[in-house]
């Protein structure tokens, strides 16, 4: 049998090869194993067969499907798109396989995505942050099925992620060390996202070292309309000279409503970011803000799933932030 089928079997290659059905095995699941001379000859096999190995054999016998899930809140939010990227090209190459749902910020269709996941036979679970209802946690551990949180940190959970209340807490003492005081903030919705609870709460409580409150907070949906209205909305307060803003997209909106209305950004009004997303160096003017680790923390995460699938222990790890200063802060006007 040597023409082309989509139902040849590993007996076929084996055949046509001129090798063991063993050998062929190896080819496919171990190739640094088998010398390259016979390699080369069973994956012309393979080729001429179009030879599909079947998966499904593979999973009963090994009870691994070698399907990983990974239930993001929105993939409209670059951060979430680069740090799946980084994710998947982390993955041993031919072992697994990505599952990719998108939430939309709903706790309960987060619930059934991660229940469809399981049932499909996924082997472990990546998962952005820790707010959810504790009882997926024990159905997750009864099930033996591992996962990671990503995009935050905790002592509970295995997690490759960073501290969100550090991050803008740095933010925040670099906008009083210009000189500011009257300083509001916009911030994603609170509500089951612990990443935009974290920050308003590490803003909150950096303003109450220096015995300050914000002058206004608003909380809004992620995008740059809800930005925008926050913004214009914030500044009917006049005296505000700087506005903190919960992620880069905020921002962007921010500085939109800022041009709108005739505020000069950053003589008139400091606004900046959190992500540090591909806008953030395309908005007039460039805007300051926070680096994530949106590539190191996908490629740690995978490092700590893969292990934990294959039964060793898994380290949470914790990366850091970093200040990004560009061209949207300045001292407040009249300052010396």
């Amino acid at each position: 049998m040597t023409e082309k089928t989509s139902h040849a079997t590993v007996d076929d290659v084996a055949r046509l090869a001129g090798v063991s059905t063993a050998t062929v095995s190896r080819c496919l699941n171990a190739p640094d194993r088998v010398v390259a001379a016979t390699r080369e000859k069973v994956m012309a096999a393979v080729r001429t067969l179009n030879y599909t190995p079947n998966f499904g054999a593979k999973a009963l016998a090994s009870k691994r499907t070698g399907i990983i899930g990974a239930v993001v809140p929105t993939l409209e939010n670059a951060v979430f798109a680069h740090g799946v990227d980084a994710f998947e090209r982390s993955l041993e190459p031919g072992k697994f396989a990505l599952l990719v749902a998108s939430s939309g910020y709903d706790a309960t269709r987060e619930k059934h995505q991660i229940e469809a996941l399981v049932a499909r036979g996924a082997d472990g679970l990546l998962l952005v942050g820790f707010d959810r209802d504790p009882a997926i946690y024990d159905w997750l551990a009864v099930r033996k099925v591992p996962y990671v949180l990503a995009w935050s940190s905790g002592e509970q959970h295995v997690f490759a992620g960073f501290d969100n209340q550090a991050g803008i807490a740095a933010m925040v003492r670099m906008v009083l060390d210009l000189g500011h005081r009257n300083i509001a903030m916009i911030s994603g919705k609170t509500l089951g996202n612990d990443r935009a609870r974290g920050r308003l709460e590490g803003a909150c409580a950096t303003l109450a070292e220096a015995g300050l409150a914000f002058r206004g907070v608003a909380e809004v949906a992620y995008g740059f309309e809800g930005g925008a209205a926050a913004f214009a909305g914030l500044m009917q307060d006049r005296a505000i000279t700087a506005v903190i803003c919960g992620n880069d997209v905020l921002a962007a909106g921010a500085l939109r409503a800022a041009h709108r209305m005739g505020l000069r950004v950053p003589e008139d009004v400091t606004i900046t970011g959190f992500d540090d997303i591909d806008i953030a160096e395309i908005t007039s003017p460039e805007l300051t803000t926070v680096r994530v680790p949106h590539t190191r923390m996908g490629e740690e995460a995978a490092r700590l799933l893969q292990d934990l699938i294959a039964g060793k222990s898994g380290e949470s790890v914790l990366l850091p932030t970093e200040l990004v200063a560009r061209g949207t802060h300045a001292p407040p006007a009249g300052s010396a």
